[in-house]
């Protein structure tokens, strides 16, 4: 039989399962741009207190100098940080992951 006439087998095409983790494919990608943010509650917080800040004003927190932050990618929680200085710059240390 010549091989332009030769019986060529053909197989369904399979679905496309996604066997890679999330993590495997944020891999790919580490160029892609996002989102950090630290969140710190503030409590007891009003419209007046807002409208009242100024240069120099300070603001309570609800959270101990030593209470851990949360910390988040694109409003998805990550994990979980502490302040820290480093030089005359903040930072914040990752003390857990999500």
């Amino acid at each position: 039989m010549s091989t332009a006439a030769q019986k060529v087998e053909t197989r369904p095409a399979e679905p496309a399962t996604s066997s890679a983790e999330p993590a495997d494919l944020l891999d790919t990608m580490p160029w892609l741009p996002c989102t950090l943010t630290l969140e710190i509650p503030v409590v007891r917080f009003t419209i007046g207190d807002l409208l009242s800040l100024k240069k120099g004003s300070i603001v309570e927190t609800a959270c101990h100098h030593t209470s851990d932050v949360p910390l988040r990618v694109n409003q998805l929680l990550i994990g979980w940080t502490e302040f820290d200085v480093i030089g005359d710059r903040l930072a914040v240390r990752i003390t857990e992951q999500a």
